[in-house]
């Protein structure tokens, strides 16, 4: 079957923090028991996320996500197959974002600035990507 990777940001509910352990721990489990991998950043109760796996498993994960009452603000950046995993060994990678990390890396920083240009972020699936396995990878480069 053909693998799907779908990238989107989300915004935490409120100051509900403390549900991120949750939120992580849930996503583990459900990914685990449905073949998908993925990362996933954090950075100032904001979410940015890939997913990636069999299309009708993708789907049914991401339409869980914009049915979970602690996201708001859910944006999908990009929906696409894909030849080959990308986190194959990540069931949900997690990375909090530093705001150093940003400081050092310009030309992320559109993504942990939510909702300031959405059309700019949608524009830059490619860059999310980028980011997202740079994290995965811990951050050896940026280039």
């Amino acid at each position: 079957m053909a693998l799907t990777e779908l990238i989107y940001m989300s915004t935490l509910v409120g100051d509900s923090e403390q549900e991120l352990g949750a939120i992580l721990e849930s996503s583990v489990r459900h990914n685990q028991l449905n073949g998908i991998t993925g990362m996933l950043l954090f950075y100032r109760g904001g979410f940015l996320q890939v997913l990636e796996g069999e299309a009708l498993q993708v789907q049914e994960t991401y339409s869980r996500i914009c049915g979970d009452k602690r996201h708001c603000d859910i944006l999908t950046l990009s929906s696409s197959e894909i030849p080959r995993r990308h986190f194959e060994n990540w069931s949900m990678g997690y990375k909090y974002v530093d705001p150093s990390v940003i400081a050092t890396f310009p030309k992320y920083a559109p993504f942990f600035n939510f909702r300031t240009d959405t059309d700019k972020i949608k524009c830059a699936p490619g860059l999310a990507l980028e980011m997202l396995t740079m994290f995965a990878n811990g951050m050896k480069s940026a280039a």
